[in-house]
């Protein structure tokens, strides 16, 4: 594997390696099996972690639009343990129910042979357990925990069913002896077997999923943007609407609506979406945003002086962040649904003074004068610093009002 294809990934977060654990799993389902041990050591390599970290990440992925089921839920909880541990659990697991079943089989008959049945299932389950280790000294010890867990879980069963048979506890060395060399015998011919038939070894196959990870990481990258998100909502909507009659409102909010579009071309950006009276606007510099943004706070007074008809001036927050996107690629950013920095921008707006403008850390440094030009108040929100802007009092017709509304705005 080369190096190269490595270099980039740096300070990885918890977050991160989440999704590279989710784009592992849906190659591995692509191929028709799923994320295993080795898609979480590719993982742990591409993300320069210990195995052991990104198996403790495993069982605290989030579970994504729909609920995990049982099985998915108990698959995940097992990928966390370290591999060794597994194959000892399993056995423990295994040989309990089996001891369980040895039991109620002898009480109670088997008359249709359903408990034999089971028996043989868990017995086969348990053959593959030690087949699966990687070392024969996990099958060996596998194989022996049980047999010895086999020998005292059925013990206690006999005694709590009041079973007639008695099992001299001195043949325990002979059962932990026993199922560990028949564990480590079945795990020396499967080894061998794999081989002969020239199965893929475990490098191998890791490394083969490590390049396509890489390469799907390549592909998402390529649509990655800097964008800034403006975010802006009307303060005391639904109060204004209901103290006015419906045509008004209709006008007022539509002029309102054409006018953020015409300032938001104007400083080069574009209506991202809608909602209601909240309106998200996308800029390719925070420089342009919070031109805009100041436009609208200081130009909203003759807005609400020659279009507003509902009786009651329009008063707006805006918030504005800064970041990267993963935006499809060749598509225009305002396809773009989801993405943190759409919902900072929203949460530094809710956070903004009625006529003021919250402009996060991450904007803030690249508006001329940095953070201290735009405001002394600070605000913080979700772990995200920002800084206040609020306009001075503004009167209209003098020389220093806000810029002329243009005209069909």
């Amino acid at each position: 594997m080369e190096t190269k294809s490595l270099e980039h990934i740096e300070d990885i977060s918890e977050h991160q390696v989440v999704h590279m654990l989710e784009l592992a799993e849906r190659l591995r389902m692509s191929m028709g099996s799923e994320l295993d041990d080795e898609a979480i050591a590719a993982v742990a390599e591409l993300s320069h972690l210990p195995v052991e970290h990104v198996r403790a990440i495993v069982g605290r992925m989030p579970e994504g639009k729909t609920k995990r089921g049982l099985l998915s839920s108990i698959r995940h909880a097992i990928l966390g343990l370290d591999p060794d541990t597994r194959r000892y659990v399993g056995s423990g697991i295994l040989a309990t129910n089996f001891g369980l079943l040895n039991v109620v089989g002898s009480k109670f008959g088997d008359q249709f042979g359903l408990m034999g049945v089971a028996a043989g299932a868990i017995l086969i389950a348990a053959l593959w357990n030690f087949a699966v280790s990687r070392e024969t000294k996990t099958a060996l010890i596998a194989g022996a925990l049980f047999g010895g867990v086999f020998f005292v879980t059925r013990s206690l069963f006999l005694l709590a069913f009041r079973g007639t048979e008695t099992v001299s506890s001195g043949l325990i060395l002979p059962f932990i002896i026993g199922f560990g060399l028949g564990a480590l015998a079945i795990q020396t011919i499967a080894s061998r077997l794999k081989k002969e038939i020239g199965g893929r070894d475990s490098q191998t196959e890791r490394q083969d999923l490590l390049r396509q990870l890489v390469d799907l990481q390549d592909r998402l990258r390529s649509g990655e943007q800097s964008i800034s998100f403006l975010s802006l909502d009307v303060v005391g909507s639904t109060q204004l609407k209901q103290n006015a009659d419906s045509l008004s409102v209709e006008y007022t909010f539509t002029e309102y609506h054409n006018w953020v579009s015409w300032i938001v071309t104007k400083y080069g950006g574009k209506v991202h979406s809608t909602a209601g009276d909240g309106v998200t606007c996308a800029f390719e510099h925070p420089q342009q945003a919070y031109s805009a943004a100041r436009y609208m706070q200081s130009g909203i007074v003759e807005l609400n002086a020659f279009k507003n008809k509902i009786g009651s001036p329009i008063v707006l927050r805006a918030g504005i962040h800064y970041g990267v996107v993963n935006a499809p690629a060749g598509e225009d950013i305002t396809k773009l649904n989801f993405a943190s920095v759409i919902d900072i921008a929203a949460h530094m707006q809710k956070v903004a003074p009625p006529g003021g403008i919250a402009i996060s850390e991450a904007a803030a440094q690249y508006v001329p004068g940095g953070a201290m030009a735009i405001g002394r108040e600070q605000v913080e929100i979700s772990d995200t610093k920002g800084w206040v802007w609020q306009p001075k009092a503004l009167t209209l017709g003098g020389g220093s009002g806000p810029p002329a509304l243009p005209e069909g705005a």
